[in-house]
């Protein structure tokens, strides 16, 4: 039996990045909830396959096509979803991209693809769904941010200033919509066992090796107080909790689901 303050029955929530690790995660877990998900990924065959999964447990879901640098896609899908269900009330801007290099190699094209993919589809997002919920009175913001913000680190320079400025852009914007009831959060996750970190524990052909996946367990989860790496489930339900609720009176804030890793004030 869910708690009353976690109950999100009636409520229309539209998440990015659905297609798998934290997108997916958090699509079945507010789907579980009562949520109406409408999820959206550039693998539509996957975030159609996500859906599936919710409305076999018994949730209601559909899945879109979207490639989140494209500003007009991502104003069309909002209007779509509030044309047709009259509401938006969870705007979940999940969608990301990893990037490892040093600066002095990174080339123009990958600088810009990081950008537009962690950084400026997020403001379009954002936009988008601000203007709706200040509109209704009502709604929930939640932006994926990064552990990458809070400790440097070589070959992260692009990812983590495009996380950085999400964080920003969270406060913010916390502060515009405030007064017509309208939240924004953020995550910023530590070390999650994704397909974003698939490169520490897969051959050359993209195969899991136990070892190396052991390994990296091991490595990582040293850095974090819990002594584990996290799961999408971690994260997801962390999502819950901002979107609940539970957490009506928190906005403007960065949650940090990192085991500990970093404990900035």
């Amino acid at each position: 039996m869910i708690d009353d303050g976690f109950e999100l029955t009636g409520r229309v929530a539209l998440l990015t990045g659905t297609g798998s690790g934290i997108g997916r995660a958090t699509a079945l877990t507010l789907g579980g909830a009562g949520a109406l998900v409408v999820g959206a990924d550039l693998d539509a065959g996957a975030a159609a396959a996500t859906a599936s999964e919710i409305r076999d447990a018994g949730g209601q879901a559909e899945a879109h096509r979207l490639d989140v640098t494209e500003r007009p896609a991502v104003d069309a899908l909002v209007g779509d979803v509030v044309a047709r269900h009259g509401r938006l009330d969870i705007m979940g801007n999940i969608a990301g991209v990893p990037h490892n290099r040093l600066v002095t190699e990174v080339t123009d094209e990958e600088l810009e693809r990081v950008l537009a993919v962690n950084a400026k589809s997020v403001f379009y997002g954002c936009r988008a769904a601000a203007r709706v919920m200040v509109r209704q009175g009502r709604g929930v913001i939640v932006n994926v941010s990064s552990g990458a913000i809070d400790t440097p680190a070589p070959t992260l320079a692009c990812y983590a200033m495009a996380k950085a400025a999400v964080a920003m852009l969270t406060r913010t914007l916390a502060t515009e919509v405030g007064p017509a009831g309208v939240r924004v959060n953020a995550l910023a996750p530590g070390v999650i066992e994704t397909n974003f970190s698939r490169q520490h524990f897969v051959d050359e052909q993209g195969e899991v090796v136990p070892e190396k996946l052991e390994a990296y367990r091991k490595r990582f989860g040293q850095m974090a107080p819990l002594r584990r790496v996290g799961t999408a489930q971690d994260v997801a339900d962390a999502f819950w909790y901002l979107v609940s609720d539970r957490a009506a009176f928190v906005t403007g804030q960065v949650l940090r689901p990192n085991g500990g890793v970093a404990m900035p004030w």
